[in-house]
This record gives C-alpha cells, structure tokens and sequence, in this order.
C-alpha cells in the first residue's frame, strides 16, 4: 500500500477516475483505487466541490457517491448537445461497436476494446444516451455489461437478434471467443494466433 497521498494529488485521482467512468462511484471504492480512506475522500470531495462551484462541471455528492456532472447553470447548452447527439446519425466507428455488442451481447466493454482495437468510453456514452444500448452488471463477472435494447431491434426492423444477418454464425465464432477468452487470462491479447 502506497503512502497517504497529499490531498492535492488525492483530487487529481478523484477527478480523473469520476470523468472517466462517466457515473455514480461509491466513496469505498475510490478509497480503494486511491489507497485513501473512506474519510480523506470525503473530505478531498467536498474541497473539490467547492472548487467547481462556479465552473460548468460539478461534483454531485450523495450519502454514499459522488459523481461529475454539468452544472445546472450550463444546462441549456448540455440538452441542446444531448438532443443533437440522439439526433444526429452515428459514425461508422459507433455503427462498428453497436454491430459488435448485437451480435456478441452481452459483452463487456474490454472485450469490445479487445474486438476493436482502441477505447470505446466515448461510443458506449453515445449509445447509450441515445437509448440504443442498456449496461447492467454482471454478477458472475462483477462488471457491467453491454445489450442492445428492444428500440434498437425495432429500428431494424427484426424482433430478435437470432433474425439478424449471420447471427448464429457471428455469435457464436470459435477464434473471437478464443480471443476474449484471454482476456481473462495473463499475458497479451494481441499475441494470440
């Protein structure tokens, strides 16, 4: 275990893991990732929130989590970004990652990094703001996973993700499997054959 962090780099840890996950963290579990206490996160969040007061990002503190989140004084801006990102069409890499999470669901975003290549955060927000993809957790594995949701099949027009071109085939390919199963194992992903 690390020493005890100064609280100044104790914010910057925090900051950086709550804009990455993009969601609720409990305070135990950023005490864990920070070698910090329960208490000392608390109390760097609370300096931390008094830093963004009058920024467009805040912290929002409950009982238990804390999570970056835009500003009410911003939020007629954030929706008109929220309602042209639902709007607007998908690129092609967002069309890769929804095609890969159809037909390898459910997945976890490191198998679908593993498929693609490169991070997926950014997409997976996408999707799901725009309701096509649903995250749940995984109790066996202890993370969440990625589905794609009933509106998404109905927007192609099928009832079941078996009527989807070359599902079975897709589904269930032996060398992707392979490859994911390494994920799970030491060693490089990449230097599989």
């Amino acid at each position: 275990m690390q020493t005890k962090l100064a609280q100044p780099q104790l914010l910057k840890q925090l900051e950086a893991i709550l804009f990455m996950l993009a969601k609720p963290v409990s305070f135990s579990k950023l005490a864990k990732w920070t070698d910090s206490t329960v208490a000392e996160v608390e109390a760097a969040l609370q300096v931390y929130a008094k830093t963004t007061a009058d920024r467009g990002i805040q912290i929002t503190i409950t009982n238990q989590e804390a999570q970056l989140t835009t500003a009410a004084a911003v939020h007629d801006v954030v929706s008109r970004v929220v309602k042209d990102e639902r709007s607007g069409e998908l690129t092609k890499p967002a069309l890769e990652a929804l095609s890969i999470i159809a037909y390898r669901s459910p997945i976890t975003k490191a198998e679908l990094e593993a498929i693609r290549g490169v991070n997926c955060s950014l997409i997976i927000r996408n999707l799901l703001i725009r309701g096509l993809v649903t995250e749940t957790m995984d109790k066996r594995k202890g993370i969440e996973v990625y589905d794609i949701t009933p509106e998404y099949l109905q927007l192609l027009g099928v009832q079941t993700v078996a009527e989807l071109p070359d599902y079975e085939r897709l589904h269930r390919d032996i060398q992707i499997g392979e490859r994911l199963a390494l994920l799970e194992k030491p060693g490089d992903f990449f230097t599989a054959e």
